[in-house]
């Protein structure tokens, strides 16, 4: 398989899934579809390297980490900004599941970077704390603190969040209604 059908079928397979990873991180659709272009282009770049989508795929991922941490102050004036945009208008059939994302999305957001990844990386893509040390390059104390506070800081959005909330979903229905 060439590198661009490697590529290819990344993107078609792939592409909604490294999307919703890319928000989870951003807290932003578009920055979202930003941060997977980047790293699409990122690994195109290097493309002596693509064999298999599977392993493109970490890859890319682990590119999205990198530049979502690397970008965080020139994003910083943005974010500070960006509540001031409003938001499109959602249907009320899922007015419910739509306002529940949102709270964890706005939760997230008042996370420092890496903070924020920890936590991404530990309850969205369930990695062990050993594999977000390895990832991050920090040491699996850190790894700990950062995951503690973070969800000390979900909890002071969210209200209290239950010990083993694996998932997005878990966090979603833990939340404390207002």
């Amino acid at each position: 398989m060439d590198w661009q059908d490697v590529l290819d079928t990344l993107v078609r397979d792939r592409g909604p899934a490294l999307l919703r990873y890319g928000y989870l991180l951003t807290g932003d659709p578009g920055d979202a579809q930003e941060l997977v272009q980047d790293a699409l282009v990122s690994v195109l770049a290097r493309k002596a390297r693509l064999r298999e989508p599977a392993a493109v795929e970490g890859y890319v991922r682990q590119t999205m980490l990198s530049s979502y941490i690397d970008g965080y102050r020139r994003r910083r004036r943005w974010l500070g900004l960006r509540h001031l945009v409003a938001s499109p208008e959602v249907s009320d059939d899922h007015r419910h599941g739509v306002d529940a994302r949102r709270d964890v999305v706005a939760a997230l957001a008042v996370l420092a970077p890496r903070v924020r990844a920890c936590v991404v990386l530990r309850y969205f893509e369930d990695l062990t704390v050993a594999e977000i040390a390895d990832r991050l390059q920090l040491s699996d104390g850190t790894v700990k603190r950062y995951l503690s506070d973070g969800v000390h800081g979900l909890e002071r959005v969210l209200g209290p969040v239950e010990p083993a909330a694996p998932t997005e979903s878990h966090l979603i229905t833990t939340r404390s209604t207002r």
